[in-house]
């Protein structure tokens, strides 16, 4: 069988492609570009159930810009960010300050714990994803867990599930339905949950045949939200956990 070279093969595969250089040529920025709205959709979260955390951990924190722009609004807050890949390390380590900061290691290894957990497109990423997950559960009072729904009739008709393992490394994939099954199987309560749509975002690169693709995504969601993501993807879920 052919296979692309930047494609992982077995596990050692999966764990060297984020030092090996395979995931920042894939994605140069870590998605630094997606941070302010995806801080955004964890602050709106937790303002709809009154935490205000004293102590946040961010668990496979890429670049570190999402912990970097929520310190500019929880201004009484202290940031650890945790990350495996020496890579991305380099790119946390430029964000530091005095409440933000950065570890390389992994958070199972250590006797740590915060009043909230973040795992921001993470554990899709993850080998044995449940030991991971079950794992994080010790580590936090709360924990927000957002997860791409890559299932969908479009993907599966298109095969674009493969193209989320090749590019950015996903090895699961999860429907709105199996991804909070996953977290209760692993022992978890959910608080509360909603969709997060990035294709909704505004985007002045976007070509024009990009812009009307778009459009039957989007006249659906504003219809039915659940029907959407069913038939098309590029809708994630962001779950408040404990």
């Amino acid at each position: 069988m052919k296979t692309n070279p930047t494609t992982p093969q077995n596990k050692d595969d999966i764990k060297s492609i984020y030092n090996d250089g395979t995931y920042i040529k894939n994605n140069p920025s870590y998605h630094s570009e997606d941070s302010e709205w995806k801080s955004e959709q964890i602050l709106n979260l937790l303002s709809n159930n009154i935490i205000k955390p004293s102590t946040v951990c961010d668990v496979g924190c890429g670049s570190g810009e999402i912990i970097n722009q929520l310190s500019l609004t929880l201004r009484d807050t202290e940031f650890c960010g945790y990350e495996t890949s020496q890579e991305a390390f380099e790119l946390c380590k430029l964000k530091e300050s005095k409440r933000v900061h950065f570890e390389l290691g992994d958070i199972l290894q250590k006797n740590v714990y915060y009043d909230l957990l973040l795992c921001i497109d993470v554990f899709e990423h993850v080998p044995d994803y449940m030991g991971f997950i079950s794992g994080l559960k010790s580590k936090a009072k709360y924990k927000v867990f957002h997860i791409p729904l890559d299932i969908s009739v479009s993907s599966i008709l298109l095969g674009s599930m493969m193209n989320a393992r090749k590019k950015v490394g996903h090895l699961h994939y999860f429907t709105p339905e199996t991804a909070i099954a996953t977290l209760e199987d692993c022992g978890y309560s959910v608080v509360d949950s909603f969709y997060t749509t990035g294709f909704l975002i505004p985007n002045k690169s976007h070509k024009l045949k990009t812009k009307i693709a778009k459009l039957p995504r989007k006249l659906l969601y504003l219809m039915s939200p659940d029907l959407m993501v069913k038939f098309f993807s590029g809708c994630s879920l962001i779950v408040l956990a404990e």
